[in-house]
């Protein structure tokens, strides 16, 4: 079981739509099939004799109300993305989840993730969509009921992967360690699985240090803009160059990470062709 922080959004219907797989559309009814899980204070918003199921446009502008509700509500950094996504991916020898145990493991994710706090009145709006076999999106709005904003926890990474390693041995799924197989050798790189996760950590784009950073100076960079005199100008756009490296330190580090964190390629061992064939095959087209 793999989780995976998508890149935040102003607008829910790409990630709603990039979750079912098609077009957000107003004549799809979405029913508990597909949203199996969905932020606990919803019941009350809605009427006994309200339908029961909801279009995937509905869903779409239900998550993005928040934002229409708190014009003025904005993150650290001053952007206005606040539709946060979420995915999760099993291993394709998994077996299949039943309805429940997609619930189970959509409200886990939504708790280690901080979207969904026990016990808070005003947290925040979000769904569980599992349209995909053997995958499952979480997306939320991080605008609070209170019109506050919900910050993220700093080691969301690490606390996500380590709910996964809880839920696949809870629900008796393949863990990621042994997912090689039966009979597989092959030990973890443990040494370069925590460098990647560090540098995942440095690269995350919703709560890493070069993003906040960035924010800063981005933030920085539009107040001075805005200042009469050519000098704050051109200090606006030296600013708005250095936010765009680090933007690019961001990229590079996230792929080295992706790098350190892929599996090695298992090679087959061939068995040696005639030298005919392979002379043949070395004046093939």
């Amino acid at each position: 079981m793999i989780p995976r922080v998508n890149e935040r959004t102003i607008s829910a219907h790409d990630p709603l739509s990039e979750a079912l797989g098609r077009a957000v559309i107003a004549e799809e009814g979405l029913t508990e099939h597909t949203i199996v899980a969905y932020w606990p204070a919803l019941d009350s918003y809605t009427l006994d004799d309200e339908q029961a199921t909801w279009s995937a446009l509905q869903w779409a502008d239900h998550l993005e109300d928040p934002l229409f509700e708190n014009p003025f509500a904005a993150s650290p950094r001053g952007d206005r993305q606040a539709i946060a996504h979420l995915d999760v991916r099993l291993h394709p020898d998994d077996r299949d989840l039943s309805g429940a145990e997609w619930a189970e493991t959509a409200h886990r994710f939504a708790r280690a993730a901080g979207i969904e706090v026990p016990g808070d009145v005003n947290s925040c709006r979000w769904i569980a969509v599992q349209a995909k076999p053997g995958r499952l999106d979480i997306i939320a709005n991080l605008i609070r009921l209170d019109g506050t904003w919900q910050h993220p926890p700093v080691d969301l990474g690490r606390r996500l992967n380590d709910e996964a390693r809880r839920i696949e041995q809870d629900l008796h799924l393949i863990p990621v360690a042994t997912s090689d197989g039966p009979g597989s050798t092959r030990s973890l790189p443990t040494a370069s699985a925590q460098l990647a996760d560090l540098l995942t950590q440095l690269a995350d784009e919703q709560s890493g240090p070069l993003a906040t950073v960035r924010g800063l100076i981005e933030h920085t960079a539009h107040r001075l803009a805005h200042q009469a005199g050519a000098a704050g100008s051109d200090t606006a756009r030296r600013l708005e160059l250095i936010a765009t490296r680090l933007h690019h330190v961001q990229e590079d580090l996230d792929a080295t990470a992706g790098r350190l964190a892929a599996p090695p390629r298992l090679r087959t061992a061939l068995a040696p062709a005639p030298p005919a064939t392979r002379a043949s095959a070395r004046h093939a087209p």
